[in-house]
């Protein structure tokens, strides 16, 4: 299932660690909520072999798989009412200078044992209305509905009592309670429909549009790129984003170790719109509203100009006045259009908490230099918090080519060659799908040709200084280049810029590909920083992206990308 972001429910000023500490809290639902038939399999899923499963936490909403210890007070009869249990903060237990340690090996030695805990969470319990509580200090770990069988859970509690044994605390007592994790979210990221969305390329920012800008949460300040999206398997919808490792574990803030993301660990989480990629999008709001101001001001000086219609006046002065008129109308209504995205993105998008999207699953440790290619590996997975996407108007792996370059142009400078471009058409609303990669063959052979008539792979560059798209016509190199850093020689491929389509960008990207209607054109995106001056040439190195799939897989063998959307 997707993984959702977490909320607390209990114990928030408890001296002990929260329940945040190792894992967060909701609670399923009362017995009393069932309907139907399921009541009976429900309640009897768990009383059958614990009795007391509904009685323990009555209250609260939660099934109790297994608890040790004494039995809890109960209400006797047929008639008999549940006690309400309340949760309490602990305060001024003697576990309290040890309890990460002993709670962070809870984890661990659970993990080892095979169960998939949800929670770890160190509480008290009182009876409804009773000022002390009954039971000064309960761990209780939260597992996935229908998850854990009883047996399972009576060996898990032992490993849980030894451990509360060798640190000195026998008489702590463990329950294992289903409950599940999710998370208390901001507003969802926002659809992104060219054919109908008013400035989409003042929009699109804010969406899980292809190539989203990146940042880890708290360092907002080193921004990336997302790549791709991919499915971690047929029977997982768990949705993760490919990026680079140095995005999302930056390497002046982290040590470069790799890490793949366990249930014991907080989320390092990641936001849509580092620092500078938020500050950028909402000057550029402010931009265009200046600009059309301007604009505005312009046009009316040329109405006043041509001043008031009169009887008999010329045709030309008559249509150059509607002309201008319609220019004012249409740049007014720009600007209220550029007002409500902004007014939206100021209510829902401001704060980092807003904007957080996922979290890393996985980033390998970089490292250059990979036999036998030399090329560097510097691959992360970041896996999107369900609840943060509109999964209805998802565009998946499509790639927006509007708002930069006219349709015209945009053909011109994909397939200047006639040859490459008579099959050619504009993708529908300018979102490009990207579906198959590039092989290693075709990158030592392109079939394209460049404006010069040579062979050569045109590529489509996402990147975060730019803006949403910059295109440039480039070369790839058959030959590896060889770089030097202080550590290895490294062999990328490359890719040289013309200068007559230079675009400036900072970005990693991978190289995939993205057929075209009807055509064999490709495009690329590759996995380290390019950044030049203006006015000059660059050359690009990039890993081919046959070969960090290739990596992936290794981990993520049923790993594959997002299904097309239509």
């Amino acid at each position: 299932m997707r993984r959702e972001p977490v909320s607390s429910l209990h114990n928030r000023d408890a001296s002990l660690p929260t329940p945040s500490s190792f894992g967060k809290l909701l609670l399923s639902g009362d017995v009393k909520n069932m309907a139907g038939d399921d009541v009976v399999f429900k309640a009897t899923r768990l009383t059958e072999k614990y009795p007391n499963a509904y009685s323990d936490f009555y209250g609260s909403g939660t099934p109790c798989v297994y608890k040790s210890g004494p039995d809890w007070p109960v209400h006797k009869g047929p008639l008999a009412q549940g006690i309400v249990r309340e949760p309490r903060p602990v305060h001024g237990h003697a576990i309290q200078p040890t309890w990460v340690s002993i709670g962070t090996r809870i984890c661990d030695e659970l993990e080892s044992v095979g169960t998939k805990w949800t929670s770890v969470n160190p509480l008290a319990y009182a009876n409804a209305g009773e000022r002390k509580p009954f039971c000064r200090l309960i761990i209780c770990v939260g597992v996935n509905p229908g998850s854990l069988l009883y047996e399972a859970a009576v060996a898990a509690a032992a490993v849980v009592k030894n451990i509360l044994t060798d640190a000195g605390f026998p008489d702590i007592e463990v329950a294992f309670i289903e409950s599940v994790v999710t998370h208390s979210t901001g507003p969802k990221l926002l659809s992104f429909n060219p054919l109908i969305d008013r400035v989409p390329d003042l929009r699109k920012p804010f969406t899980p549009t292809l190539g989203l800008s990146i940042a880890p949460r708290k360092y907002p300040y080193y921004e990336g790129t997302g790549a791709l999206y991919f499915r971690l398997s047929g029977d997982d919808d768990r949705v993760v984003v490919l990026t680079c490792a140095h995005v999302a574990r930056p390497p002046p803030v982290y040590h470069n170790t790799g890490m793949t993301h366990k249930s014991s660990q907080r989320d390092e989480e990641i936001v849509v719109l580092g620092t500078m990629g938020y500050d950028n999008a909402v000057k550029a709001m402010m931009a265009t509203i200046g600009d059309h101001l301007q604009s505005i001001d312009a046009w009316n000086n040329v109405l006043r100009r041509l001043g008031d219609p009169v009887e008999g006046e010329g045709e030309n002065v008559t249509d150059s006045r509607n002309e201008h008129l319609d220019l004012v109308a249409k740049a007014t209504r720009e600007i209220q259009r550029v007002k409500a995205i902004h007014n939206e993105v100021i209510e829902n998008y401001t704060t980092l908490d807003q904007r957080t999207i996922g979290f890393v699953l996985h980033s390998e440790k970089i490292e250059v230099s990979i036999e036998p290619y030399k090329f560097t590996k510097d691959w992360a997975l970041i896996e999107l918090y369900n609840d943060k996407i509109d999964w209805a108007t998802f565009k998946g792996n499509k790639l927006w080519v509007g708002g930069k370059l006219s349709i015209s142009e945009y053909g011109n400078v994909m397939f200047p060659q006639p040859q490459d471009r008579k099959n050619y058409s504009y993708p529908d609303d300018g979102l490009l799908q990207a579906y198959d990669f590039v092989r290693e063959a075709e990158m030592h052979n392109p079939q394209q040709l460049d404006v010069h008539g040579e062979k050569c792979l045109l590529v489509v560059k996402n990147g975060l200084t730019r803006g949403p798209l910059s295109v440039a016509s480039t070369a790839s190199s058959p030959l590896g280049a060889f770089t030097r850093t202080t550590v290895s020689v490294t062999s990328p491929l490359k890719l040289l810029s013309y200068p007559t389509t230079r675009c400036t960008a900072s970005f990693p990207m991978l190289a995939t590909r993205v057929r075209l209607p009807s055509t064999g054109g490709s495009h690329r995106r590759n996995p380290h920083w390019w950044l030049r001056p203006p006015d000059e040439a660059d050359i690009t190195y990039l890993t081919p992206y046959w070969w960090v799939e290739e990596q992936v897989k290794a981990k993520f063998p049923s790993c594959f990308l997002y299904e097309v959307v239509q």
